[in-house]
């Protein structure tokens, strides 16, 4: 693959966003408009309070739930009613571990010898798509250069959930982001930058003043929240799962740099001995954790930090044997973690993770349903809608969103689901988002609704 700057791939990423937006037919102008939406007749799971709201009426105005009532509102010209009878309307849910560029591709797109950036990103856009129809409204982007999708969906140039992005990775050289292929020497000692720095993919940064500048460049570009790689990876080929990275000052200034600008520092680790450093240094969430033990859970819950963890399988269609191999004891841990972070009621979020396996996506939500084996249908939703929506709150004023998420109260965001069903007698019904998702609405928009 020719190398190409950063600045690049930006333009040919707008200028596919924009060819995308042209062919499909899905500018915000091409939209029905409304002046308000009135679901009637629902049954409200508000994403936070285990009992459902029966027969309210929920109204939607401009982005922003207006009022709820158990009372029938009048019905003001130009605004579309939707029945909701026997049905739940639920807010939309949440994954706060996406990787919104590389989870639409593969890693054959990435290294074929006549990839371009326009057939990489053409396989991006429809992905942003089919993630808000299948019911995620929002999700935190830990890792790539996702800044002009996240313009393109928010100006409506095309369809996708709101994004918290981080940007590009910061890894210690040999660290779980450092992507270099075996003929990329140094920069340090031998000049060029690696492709996948050129592309955003990740920084190597070593040392505290180089951290430093990455934790930078990043907010510069508009990171909601810094992803940093602590500790060893099951997808990465340098290093084992068992090492630690980032020493305790370089990941000090990786917080230091993120608080100055009052947002926080997530990082990616498995191990008791990587995600202490972590905690001690100061950072708010812990990426997986698979391998943690009871001493460290205390800290985790000591230290109010998040343990945002996924449900991973010990293999997939096109997953490499080494990253097979790597991938078991992670495995093993995850099957004891799970239970035993919810019974230390640590506070948890939970995301999917899919990376160059982009046929994982269309799993996303069975993903969730994964979770049946230690948490109730009413952790599961709570868990993936108001519990998720907190953690994208850690962002503070970095939140490219100001407003409440994941929950249905006056003055939050309009961002629901209309489920046929009751989730939460039958958690399952989230696991057939194309049949039982009737009605989908972001930003107080109608992205689907059946029948039309």
């Amino acid at each position: 693959m020719k190398r190409t700057s950063l600045f690049g791939f930006r333009f040919l990423l707008n200028t596919v966003l924009l060819l995308s937006a042209l062919t499909s037919g899905i500018s915000a102008l091409a939209q029905e408009s409304y002046d308000a939406i009135l679901f009637e007749n629902v049954s409200v799971f508000d994403g936070k309070n285990k009992t459902l709201l029966l027969q309210h009426h929920v109204l939607v105005k401009g982005n922003r739930i207006v009022a709820l009532s158990a009372t029938p509102f009048e019905v003001e010209p130009n605004t579309l009613v939707i029945n909701g009878s026997g049905k739940t309307l639920m807010p939309g849910l949440i994954d706060v571990h996406v990787h919104m560029i590389f989870g639409a591709l593969t890693m054959r797109d990435m290294m074929a010898q006549d990839v371009t950036p326009e057939s990489l990103f053409g396989k991006v856009v429809p992905q942003a798509e089919k993630m808000l129809l299948r019911g995620f409204t929002s999700v935190r982007d830990v890792g790539g250069p996702v800044f002009e999708l996240k313009q393109a969906i928010d100006k409506g140039t095309i369809k996708g959930p709101r994004i918290w992005p981080s940007g590009a990775m910061i890894s210690q050289t040999s660290g779980h982001g450092d992507l270099r292929t075996p003929e990329e020497r140094s920069r340090r000692f031998f000049g060029p930058v690696s492709r996948a720095e050129h592309f955003g993919a990740s920084f190597i940064a070593d040392g505290r003043d180089e951290v430093l500048t990455a934790v930078r460049e990043n907010l510069k570009s508009g990171a909601s929240q810094i992803k940093l790689m602590a500790g060893g990876g099951t997808s990465s080929a340098y290093d084992p799962v068992d090492v630690t990275q980032y020493t305790f000052d370089e990941m000090l200034a990786a917080v230091e740099s993120a608080e100055d600008w009052g947002t926080y520092v997530t990082v990616h680790a498995y191990t008791p001995r990587a995600i202490q450093r972590a905690v001690k240094a100061g950072v708010k969430c812990i990426e997986h954790g698979q391998l943690l033990d009871k001493e460290t859970l205390r800290l985790i819950k000591k230290k109010d930090v998040w343990l945002s963890t996924q449900y991973l399988v010990e293999d997939t269609p096109d997953m490499d044997p080494l990253r097979r191999e790597k991938r078991k004891p992670v495995i093993e841990g995850q099957q004891l973690l799970l239970p035993m972070a919810r019974k230390m009621k640590v506070k948890m979020a939970w995301g999917t993770d899919f990376l160059f396996e982009p046929w994982l996506n269309e799993e996303q939500n069975t993903y969730l349903l994964k979770l049946k084996t230690w948490f109730t249908p009413y952790e599961i939703l709570k868990m993936a809608t108001y519990d998720n929506a907190q953690l994208l709150a850690l962002s503070g004023k970095r939140s490219p969103y100001s407003g409440e998420l994941g929950i249905i109260k006056q003055g939050a965001f309009a961002d629901l689901i209309l489920v046929d069903g009751n989730p939460l007698e039958n958690i399952d019904l989230i696991g057939q988002p194309e049949t039982k998702f009737l009605v989908i609405v972001k930003d107080g928009r109608v992205v689907k609704r059946d029948g039309k």
